[in-house]
């Protein structure tokens, strides 16, 4: 896509929310527009792999798809761009060049955008961040991922939202007004996490089975559980060349549960934070986002271990991949033009 040019003339706003996140990345357009890439960005490593490939940079499942012709990059691997990385900032530039570009933006029209990043990211990489976003967009406002998600649910008071991405785990308290950098906090126990510790398990378990970690993490994708398992897990793995069934049953319940003592740890932590006088109200109002909150019984495991302390109620997003896109994208409609970063006059 081509960098935008400031111009006298200009049609109506459009108006977008984007999720940046370290595995997918999604955005919501006034437009009626809503897509997602996973967030992934290859170039060709040569000459050869550009004209097998016929493009000079991919995204997505495309760039996965292709790694191995590619320079592969995951610009947010643990919720932050690497320091003193161009490339990765590159990366993230042609991210949300990408992603501007699926909004389907008429020509010379003035995109107003709020960017959801995970909350560690918002705290170590605005600058960067801006810098990436403000070739393609006229206003700017970037917000933490479990922020957006809880705008867009219309839960602003007395509410925690725990945003359980790939790179970490974001904790947001709500209270009524724009949450601060101490009403946010950050784990990086998160899927990232979830995959090594099942690909350690299962090379334990089956050590001459032939297998990778983005074959892992698509096991635990399709087969994340907590608590009690309803049924056997087999998935087909190589074992000198010939596929074989493996069960893995324990093992994707176990590296699931491994993130849950942080999760209950911090979770309680930030309830105590709280008035004593709305606590009660807030056990009632805690909201998981996310792709891991897709992990079966997560909200329910939660909720029962929160239980002891007083009555709880856990809830997820109804759409974890797009809540944070279409939550920024309420956020950009609602917003008063005080608050945008006007990114021209800069």
């Amino acid at each position: 896509m081509a960098k935008k040019k400031s111009s006298p003339k200009r049609n109506s706003k459009l108006r977008v929310g984007i999720d940046l996140g370290t595995s997918r990345s999604a955005i919501s357009a006034s437009n009626g527009k809503r897509k997602f890439v996973e967030s992934y960005v290859g170039w060709p490593k040569d000459f050869i792999s550009k004209k097998v490939l016929g493009k000079s940079v991919l995204f997505g499942q495309e760039a996965l798809d292709n790694r191995l012709s590619l320079e592969l990059c995951r610009p947010l691997e643990h919720g932050v761009i690497k320091e003193g990385t161009s490339r990765d900032e590159e990366a993230v530039n042609e991210l949300i060049s990408h992603l501007i570009e699926l909004s389907e933006a008429q020509e010379g029209q003035e995109i107003y955008a709020v960017v959801g990043v995970p909350a560690e990211s918002l705290r170590a990489n605005k600058l960067a961040i801006k810098r990436a976003v403000k070739d393609y967009v006229d206003s700017l406002m970037i917000v933490s991922e479990p922020f957006a998600a809880a705008y867009g649910r219309g839960v602003l008071n007395n509410a925690i939202v725990i945003d359980l991405g790939a790179g970490t785990v974001d904790f947001c308290i709500m209270h009524g007004s724009m949450p601060t950098d101490d009403d946010q906090r950050t784990l990086v126990t998160a899927g990232d996490y979830i995959d090594e510790h099942l690909y350690a398990m299962l090379k334990e378990k089956y050590p001459e089975s032939d297998f990778n970690l983005n074959m892992v993490r698509k096991f635990k994708e399709e087969h994340s559980y907590v608590g009690k398992a309803k049924g056997k897990i087999e998935v087909g793995i190589p074992v000198g060349g010939k596929v074989m069934v493996h069960d893995i049953t324990d093992e994707i319940g176990r590296a699931c549960e491994s993130i849950l003592p942080a999760v209950l740890e911090n979770t309680m932590e930030l309830i105590a934070r709280f008035d004593p006088e709305y606590q009660s109200i807030v056990r009632q109002n805690i909201i998981l986002a996310g792709g891991g909150s897709q992990i079966k019984g997560l909200d329910k495991a939660i909720e029962t271990s929160l239980k002891e302390d007083g009555p709880c109620k856990v809830s997820n997003v109804e759409d974890p991949i797009f809540a944070s896109a279409d939550g920024a994208l309420a956020l950009a409609k609602d917003m008063p033009d005080d608050y945008w970063q006007n990114l021209l006059e800069e």
